[in-house]
């Protein structure tokens, strides 16, 4: 059976009438990467406080590898890092000096410290830049040294909470691929926050969308996205070439919808950026291929669109809609 890791149940959060978070629910998985994902004041921060023991719920609980972070939040600092949004180190220590200073904290003996540092600054990519002080550092160097701190303990949980933000692509691209590469080989459970949707579906399991205070949705992007869009129509994207001759004044997209006019659950055909876009009841993309090819034109692409977390934030934050 797969171990829970993160149990929050029923998760409470008041400061006088203001309620940041609202009877949460969230359970996360050992070796998960998890993304929260909302917009800012959504209530996701609070929760992070929660987790580590640092704010009290005003009413629920909240566990994290089977402790309670209420009644003991010392024991779950030993097993959590946590990487915020703007990490801080010593400017006059080098990046090596303040790994070390980060392990004799936590109860690491000199030698000690100083293998684990060394460790996790060629993990992270940064061993070049061990011995400069960080002051000199880029964001995306802090970054990578923000992970190396956070690991040198062995947590069991990391959490993440904007961790990309300043850093160029190249560095979000690497800094991602090594965060998939702690969890897939070293079974650690990653709580990923943050509002940039291509980097949570890209490393994520499971998202939860919050907003104000409440989860109003979680699950896998394939199951947000056939929950969210039942009973939405199909798209099929197709690009046709050497289309044949039609009647004098029938459009591209005319010519195709007459083409197109027996097979069942066709809704309309319309053409955008040199694109027909074919809209129907089923999912008809066999019969369409099979269709245009006899016709003697040209198929040079055809997919049915799929929705992804993009399509679900609209939709939820965007679309004027409620969800809930």
């Amino acid at each position: 059976m797969t171990e829970n890791v993160i149990e929050l149940t029923d998760l409470t959060k008041r400061y006088g009438s203001f309620t940041a978070v609202d009877h949460l629910n969230l359970i996360i998985r050992k070796g998960e990467i998890f993304g929260l994902l909302g917009p800012n004041g959504a209530g996701k921060t609070t929760t992070i406080l929660m987790l580590l023991g640092l704010t009290d719920p005003t009413s629920g609980n909240v566990r994290v590898c089977g402790i309670d972070s209420t009644s003991n939040p010392i024991e779950v600092k030993r097993r959590v890092g946590y990487l915020p949004e703007n990490v801080g180190f010593y400017d006059d220590l080098t990046g090596l000096q303040n790994l070390v200073f980060t392990g004799s904290l936590n109860n690491l003996s000199g030698m000690e410290a100083l293998e684990r540092a060394e460790e996790l600054l060629e993990k992270v990519g940064m061993s070049e830049n061990a011995d400069k002080k960080t002051i000199k550092y880029s964001r995306g160097m802090l970054q990578r040294l923000g992970l190396a701190d956070v690991l040198i303990k062995n947590p069991e949980v990391i959490i993440l909470d904007e961790p990309t933000l300043g850093i160029d692509p190249s560095g979000v691209r690497e800094f991602m691929d090594l965060i998939v590469t702690l969890s897939r080989e070293h079974g650690i459970t990653v709580l990923f926050c943050s509002h940039h949707l291509h980097q949570v579906q890209q490393v994520c399991d499971r998202v939860g969308i919050f907003v104000q205070g409440s989860l109003i949705a979680q699950g896998n992007i394939e199951t947000l996205s056939a929950n969210l869009f039942a009973g939405s129509p199909y798209i099929i994207e197709l690009g046709i070439t050497n289309p044949l001759p039609r009647p004098h004044r029938q459009s591209n997209a005319e010519w195709l919808n007459e083409l197109l006019g027996n097979i069942e659950g066709i809704i309309s055909v319309n053409l955008k950026n040199n694109r027909f876009m074919v809209e129907c009841t089923r999912d008809v993309a066999s019969e369409i291929a099979r269709t245009v090819v006899e016709s003697g034109a040209g198929l040079n692409f055809l997919n049915r669109k799929e929705y992804g977390l993009d399509d679900i934030y609209y939709r939820y934050f965007e679309g004027g809609e409620n969800h809930e």
